[in-house]
């Protein structure tokens, strides 16, 4: 396996690891994966990586900001995503460390991620890293008809804003 920066060739075998994610209805509210242009305008382009497994592109990991204001400029929120295919097999896990060290060399002190309560290997990869449950946002949101509830996951930085 290999950990690389995720470039704008790289969005083919992306976006349809994100199909996948999107068609468990377990990993995310989207429904359609969005455009290149908008997802690379979201997405901080210091803090996003594939993992490429004999050449392909087998997950991605990639932060994007929780707000534009000011106050919460060092804080993030984390997305993970590996291929069905290659799930289990510690992908997710490199990345999210991979992810995690370039957030901090980018100055944010708390990531953030937002899992629905059924993804039970999301939420034990999230805690394994140092994640943590701080609530259960309870009916946040509505998915092919059905209220969805959303833990609610932060990583405070050791290094990055301790000053």
């Amino acid at each position: 396996m290999k950990i690389r920066r995720l470039e704008a060739t790289d969005w083919e075998p992306v976006s349809d690891i994100y199909a996948e994610g999107i068609a468990t209805r377990n990993a995310t509210f989207e429904t359609e994966v969005p455009s290149w242009e908008s997802w690379d305008g979201a997405h901080i382009s210091d803090c996003r990586f594939v993992a490429e497994v004999d050449g392909a592109v087998r997950g991605w990991a990639a932060l994007t900001p929780v707000s534009d204001r000011c106050a919460y400029g060092g804080v993030a929120e984390v997305s993970v995503y590996v291929a069905a295919s290659s799930r289990g097999r510690g992908l997710g896990s490199a990345l999210l460390a991979q992810v995690i060290l370039a957030s901090e060399d980018a100055g944010f002190w708390t990531l953030q991620a937002g899992l629905f309560a059924e993804n039970a290997g999301s939420l034990g990869m999230h805690e394994r890293a140092g994640f943590r449950l701080v609530g259960v946002r309870e009916r946040l949101g509505k998915l092919d008809g059905r209220w969805r509830d959303v833990l609610l996951l932060e990583r405070r930085s050791e290094r990055a804003g301790v000053e």
